[in-house]
């Protein structure tokens, strides 16, 4: 069960962290302000760092992870490249960001809730991601 656990949840956090990543690139190529930017650019190295070292747990566990789903990634392509392009001002940009760090801790929670069994670097992985979304969020509100 410990394994399984920790494997599912590894996989979540693998799919929602490559989403993160993924609207982080999209959106700052919307961003004017320097200091929205550089917030942007440096929690997107940190998700990267997460990345690598939740990839490293996969491969203990011989898993290659999860993919985000097809709609989720059809639906954030939409909401960056089609309702940013139509408003690009960096409070637009702020609350793209806010929803999807609020959506990824949502997510993130009730994973790390469902599968109690994980072991404990896997749920360490899950609390750092959570953590990094929460502090995004409170980073970009000065742009709402």
């Amino acid at each position: 069960m410990i394994e399984q656990d920790t494997i599912r949840l590894l996989r979540e956090c693998d799919a929602g962290i490559k989403m993160g990543i993924s609207s982080l690139d999209d959106s700052v190529k919307y961003v004017k302000n320097p200091d929205l930017k550089s917030i942007l650019d440096k929690s997107a190295r940190e998700h990267t760092q997460i990345l690598k070292d939740m990839q490293n747990l996969l491969d203990i566990y011989h898993d290659d992870g999860k993919e985000p789903p097809a709609m989720s990634k059809g639906m954030e392509w939409f909401q960056t490249n089609v309702k940013l392009a139509m408003d690009s001002s960096d409070d637009a940009v702020a609350e793209f960001i806010t929803d999807g760090c609020n959506m990824g801790i949502k997510s993130l929670s009730r994973y790390l809730n469902e599968y109690k069994a994980a072991d404990e670097k896997s749920k360490d992985i899950s609390k750092r991601l959570i953590s990094l979304e929460e502090q995004l969020a409170t980073d970009v509100r000065q742009f709402l």
